[in-house]
């Protein structure tokens, strides 16, 4: 029996965090695209990687749960890597709420019950939960600690109309909910955190950066400090950090690594964006 440790999305930044942490035991890739996962299967196995493939909807109880079941085939989950969702430009409000929100967090409550003891998760949110302004205590409160089942039902969260509003939100409520299930992981001996991404270049974002949009990203990328988008090592190599022996007192945390984008936004050369978000 092996370590195990599950992906969900098996996209660029998800496998270079596995590519780092998984050496020496077994990966399941759970991805709503099978093909996709297939893909990074083989690549990974190319690369002396174990691995096995599952169809999984992030958005459902019951197919977290069939993930669950199946990694604990091949021994105890030790990482839990979460780096599926859906975004504005690609889903509805209710899909990005469904998925993003509600999904992200029925994934920490049911990994949280059977992570192994010294073992460590990563969800990727996003810069863009950094975007929304502050809410309301008790709405944050909500967000962190309400029931999973509950979380939907929420008013202000019924109340959002906006793809980007849904998707700032449930970014937003993946931080709070990583900090929630700290406290419970802990009891295991496990921690959990969040990293925020700003613009990776991945295949999609390469797609956006050429497509109509192209032209403000651009832009936003030459006026951040960085003046340049990153890369999902950079990512793999912060989750590294956090999930390894280093990063044991690390645990609640989320992590901004967007080359100082959201800080243009709020106080440098980026404010323009407020008036478009």
């Amino acid at each position: 029996m092996k370590r195990v440790t599950v992906l969900f999305g098996a996209g660029s930044i998800g496998t270079a965090i596995v590519r780092r942490v998984a050496a020496g035991g077994h990966i399941v890739l759970a991805d709503y695209n099978e093909t996709n996962a297939a893909a990074a299967a083989k690549t990974l196995e190319e690369a002396g990687f174990e691995c096995s493939v599952i169809k999984a909807d992030l958005g459902s109880r019951e197919s977290i749960k069939e993930v669950i079941r199946h990694a604990q085939q091949f021994g105890e989950i030790f990482h839990l890597v979460n780096a599926a969702g859906v975004s504005p430009s690609q889903a509805s409000v209710s899909q990005i709420l469904r998925v993003d929100m509600y999904g992200t967090a029925v994934l920490l409550e049911e990994f949280g019950r059977v992570i192994a003891e010294g073992g460590s998760g990563i969800v990727i949110s996003s810069q863009s939960g950094h975007r929304l302004e502050a809410l309301p205590q008790e709405q944050s409160d909500a967000l962190a600690t309400i029931s999973t089942e509950e979380l939907l039902l929420l008013d202000f969260v019924q109340a959002i109309t906006d793809t980007l509003k849904a998707y700032q939100y449930s970014k937003r409520c993946n931080v709070l909910r990583v900090m929630y299930e700290a406290t419970r992981w802990g009891k295991r001996g496990a921690t959990i955190n969040s990293i925020s991404p700003g613009i990776i270049i991945t295949p999609l974002a390469a797609d956006e950066l050429k497509g109509p949009r192209g032209e403000g990203y651009r832009k936003m990328l030459q006026w951040s400090p960085a003046g340049r988008a990153g890369t999902p090592d950079e990512v793999g190599d912060l989750a590294q950090y956090v999930m390894s022996d280093k990063g044991r007192f690390i645990s609640g945390s989320d992590f901004l690594i967007d080359g100082g984008t959201t800080a243009g936004y709020w106080y440098g050369d980026l404010q323009y964006l407020k008036q478009t978000h």
